[in-house]
């Protein structure tokens, strides 16, 4: 999963510090009201992952808790947010504080193993930095037959365009056929793909180890 555009730790560390300052300059950028059709979008995100009661949430990326008030209506068991900005995820703190918030890189995170049955990268996933590291971490803690939703409720095009002023470096998100490459290693398995002019949605299950 390495290659020569694999960035070093070092690198790491300097765009996650770029993001973290980034972001919670712009804490207030996320209050309501949100874009109009994106309240309608991110409740077809949640809606795709099938929560159940008794499930524990983890929201990668949650800044501010955009994802927190539709996650509560499926009245899961626990809920953790994580962030880089801890001046996010005060906020976040102070609207819902029977929240657990985790600071810090997802790949980093130490929950136990086998303790979560779903977790959201929400508008986020072109941002991390270390994606091998990060999907091991997450796919650890996940419980098999745990859903990851990767998402963002203004769709791929709208990476482009963050491309051209954002000060850190953005991925793309996987098309439908890269999806295999990219998670079939980690033993995700796609079981939804959306691709609209202004919503993306990518389901991933986590399979029993064979053997």
């Amino acid at each position: 999963m390495h290659s020569s555009n694999t960035p070093t730790e070092t690198q790491i560390q300097e765009i996650n510090r770029i993001q973290r300052d980034f972001f919670s300059r712009l804490i207030h950028v996320f209050d309501p009201p949100l874009p109009e059709g994106v309240p309608d979008r991110l409740k077809r995100i949640v809606a795709v992952a099938d929560i159940r009661p008794r499930d524990t949430v983890l929201d990668v990326g949650a800044g501010t808790g955009i994802l927190i008030p539709l996650l509560k209506m499926y009245r899961p068991k626990e809920i953790y947010a994580c962030d880089l900005s801890q001046e996010m995820l005060n906020h976040l703190k102070n609207l819902y504080p029977d929240v657990h918030i985790i600071t810090g890189d997802i790949r980093d995170v130490g929950l136990p193993k086998d303790c979560i049955n779903v977790v959201f990268m929400n508008a986020c996933y072109p941002n991390i930095v270390d994606k091998h590291g990060s999907l091991s971490n997450i796919v650890r803690m996940m419980r098999v037959d745990g859903r990851l939703v990767i998402s963002h409720p203004m769709g791929k095009a709208f990476i482009d365009i963050l491309k051209k002023r954002s000060p850190f470096p953005l991925d793309d998100f996987p098309g439908k056929n890269d999806v295999k490459r990219l998670f079939g290693p980690f033993g995700l398995r796609m079981k939804t793909f959306i691709d609209e002019p202004e919503l993306y949605i990518l389901l991933l299950v986590k399979e029993a180890l064979s053997g």
